[in-house]
């Protein structure tokens, strides 16, 4: 295929100003509008941003093109390796098709598509698979230099709290590399991914073994030391599969998948239906529809990208232990012995690829509002639909992934946290941790935060109204055809008298 003049003319930097005149024509970012804020001396940010991987630079990027300047993203990864494509995410490939535009927010100089072929040409887009994970990262790391967006990396929330006055600020605490930092915000964005609404689901078998001897498949791994080592993973989800193969690349004596269901999943039933009407019409759906969606999806389950399962099958020393779910697994000696009901099976190393779980009331930086937010099963009556613990204790969010009060009026300050997260499937659908709809997810968040930025300061907004004095006509452009005539009709009336 023959590359057009553009592309092969085109590098990173003919990307880059390209970029900036889509931008130019576009008018954007616009002008900052929103009125600074003080609290006795201390400046309030408009939008603090918790997570600097692909859904916090999205939320970012879309609030900059709406014209919030004021705003910070913090982040607790080291500049670089926020988000999990270069930490817990061990798949060699992107699962998303690769023609997916992700966050580039309606600019089409913001793709990955753009940025690759600005580097590679169209043949190599032409002949490449699927995206390379590492590569997005990369991708990642240039979308954020190129919308100016600055992460504060290294950086821990530890709290978030309602501040004075109550109801139209949070306090949130920071540990920075220089120490505690108290910042007043009028909205938080939790962008935190995975778990950021919860924590890694272990079962508690695990937590009566030494910890050493065991890892859940978001932690940090060292994979060096499973070679020559009998090592099992439980589960056979992507991630199941991703550290299968990784510990089998690594050298691994063996390796044991302990599956509970008698088949792996074959069809992945939300692609049947995944289209923009799902992305932006989900979040009004009655809840119902919205529970039954959900509920579905996550009985049929996800199955593993067939690269990722061939990934592992094609290691002899893999073994898949179907409708086999651990009942036990203990320690002896220097070895773990894990019981199925097909037998025992003695290793060395077991890796729990079993999830995570939503629970908004382990999460520390939420620990003192926790309580007042409401959750699905505090507004739904799933009686008629069936049971889902995930669901039931997801958090029940507004249009703008903001928080709700369990009870009017305890706590309106939950209102201005804003869960960017996959806390918020149940409400608002796959728009806050998948490439697809990222964007959307982005749009819907910004928008929603500026509506509320707005309303909170329109008496200030009005009184700009009335103060704006800048005139665009002089009174020279035109002259009055019936003043001389008016003068005619005063003067005879001026003469009489």
């Amino acid at each position: 295929m023959r590359e057009s003049a553009l592309t092969r003319l085109a590098s990173l930097d003919d990307l880059e100003a390209r970029l900036a005149q889509d931008l130019q024509w576009l008018c954007l970012p616009p002008a900052g509008w929103s009125p600074r804020r003080t609290i006795d001396g201390a400046a309030v940010t408009d939008v603090l941003i918790v997570g600097g991987g692909m859904c916090g630079l999205a939320a970012a990027g879309a609030l900059k093109l709406l014209g919030v300047d004021n705003m910070r993203i913090v982040d607790k990864a080291p500049l670089g390796t926020e988000g999990p494509w270069i930490t817990f995410a061990r798949m060699e490939t992107l699962r998303s098709p690769k023609d997916l535009t992700g966050p580039c927010l309606g600019v089409p100089a913001l793709t990955f598509r753009a940025w690759y072929e600005a580097q590679f040409g169209t043949d190599a887009w032409q002949s490449l698979d699927k995206i390379p994970r590492v590569q997005w990262m990369d991708y990642l790391v240039w979308y954020r230099r190129v919308l100016g967006l600055e992460i504060e990396s290294e950086t821990t929330v530890l709290a978030i709290r309602p501040a004075t006055p109550a109801n139209s600020v949070l306090e949130v605490t920071l540990a920075t590399p220089t120490g505690e930092e108290r910042v007043l915000a009028r909205h938080v964005v939790l962008a935190t991914g995975r778990d950021g609404g919860g924590q890694p689901q272990v079962p508690a078998m695990a937590k009566k073994l030494s910890r050493q001897r065991w890892a859940h498949s978001a932690d940090e791994i060292d994979f060096a030391a499973l070679r020559d080592k009998r090592v099992a993973v439980v589960g056979a989800g992507a991630s199941a599969m991703d550290n299968a193969a990784t510990a089998l690349e690594a050298g691994a004596a063996r390796l044991d998948m302990f599956i509970r269901r008698k088949d792996l999943p074959r069809i992945n039933k939300l692609t049947g239906v995944s289209s923009p009407g799902l992305a932006h019409g989900f979040a009004s759906l009655p809840d119902a529809w919205k529970w039954r969606f959900n509920s579905y999806a996550m009985a049929t389950q996800t199955p593993p990208p067939r690269s990722s399962t061939l990934r592992v099958s094609r290691h002899e020393q893999a073994y898949f232990h179907l409708g086999s779910p651990v009942e036990d697994v203990v320690e002896e000696g220097n070895e773990l012995v894990v019981q199925t009901p097909h037998g025992r099976y003695t290793l060395d190393f077991i890796i729990f690829a079993t999830g995570f779980t939503t629970d908004l009331q382990v999460r520390p930086e939420l620990a003192t509002v926790a309580g007042n937010i409401r959750l699905w099963k505090d507004a739904f009556d799933a009686s008629q639909e069936g049971p889902n613990y995930e669901l039931a204790n997801s958090p029940y969010l507004g249009a703008a992934f903001e928080c709700q009060e369990k009870v009017a009026g305890s706590c309106p300050s939950v209102g201005r946290i804003h869960l960017f997260n996959y806390s918020a499937l149940a409400s608002q659908g796959k728009l806050s941790g998948d490439i697809p709809a990222v964007s959307i997810g982005a749009e819907r968040l910004a928008q929603g935060i500026v509506s509320r930025m707005f309303c909170d300061d329109c008496d200030e907004h009005y009184a700009a109204l009335q103060a704006y004095a800048k005139p665009e006509l002089f009174g020279d452009e035109w002259t009055d055809a019936d003043e001389e005539q008016r003068s005619l009709d005063v003067a005879p009336q001026a003469k009489a008298s």
